[in-house]
């Protein structure tokens, strides 16, 4: 079962600025993060029933750092379509 712990952030880039225009938020969890977990979590902390949701899992990168390698963590992305006039900046957890 997911938690508020899970979601690590909201994704602001000049892409996901343009979809939270229209209504698509993109949120950053941890891998092991379900749909329906999500959508537990928006409804009980932010009283949220989200129209869609679309996940993808992100793999870590390979990257060098002095000469060793390294690997970031994997997370998942959720693409998240709210109801018209609902957004996360204006709620409290």
């Amino acid at each position: 079962m997911a938690d508020i712990t899970d979601i690590k952030t909201i994704i602001y880039t000049e892409k996901t600025l343009g979809l939270q225009e229209q209504g698509v938020v993109v949120i950053q969890t941890s891998p092991r993060v379900t749909k329906n977990g999500l959508k537990e979590v928006l409804k009980e902390y932010f009283g949220i029933t989200p129209l869609r949701i679309n996940s993808l899992r992100m793999d870590g990168k390979v990257k060098r750092f002095r000469g060793r390698v390294g690997v970031r963590d994997d997370f998942k992305k959720f693409y998240v379509k709210l109801p018209e006039g609902v957004s996360l900046e204006n709620t409290e957890a």
